[in-house]
């Protein structure tokens, strides 16, 4: 499954430096700036939850599952936007395997306060 996501960052980072912003979505988000892919993430994420409550009360979960793609991709653009890509984040994810939430969660706040 990492190589459709290895394949995703290499399309969003071509389209990120040579993209024609009239013939491509991500490059015209690209254009546009971090604050309007940021707002993009955003009503993205409010569909998910919209969607999985929907899914909850018998809805349809592939509509939950469409919104998260959704959500997926418009972060992917974020990072991309940003010079990450998804390996960046699945390296993190990696480092959090036999960590509790609860150590993961406690070892960001301590980093945090040493940064302050």
């Amino acid at each position: 499954m990492s190589d459709v996501l290895r394949e995703l960052d290499a399309v969003l980072e071509s389209r990120k430096s040579a993209g024609d912003a009239e013939a491509s979505y991500v490059a015209s988000l690209h254009r546009k700036g971090l604050n309007k892919i940021l707002e993009k993430v955003g009503e993205e994420a409010t569909e998910v939850i919209l969607a999985a409550k929907d899914a909850e009360r018998g809805g349809d979960r592939q509509a939950m599952i469409a919104e998260t793609a959704d959500l997926w991709f418009h972060s992917l653009v974020m990072l991309s936007h940003l010079g990450a890509d998804s390996q960046d984040v699945l390296r993190e994810l990696g480092h959090r395997f036999g960590l509790s939430g609860l150590e993961e969660k406690a070892s960001r706040s301590a980093t945090q306060e040493q940064g302050q």
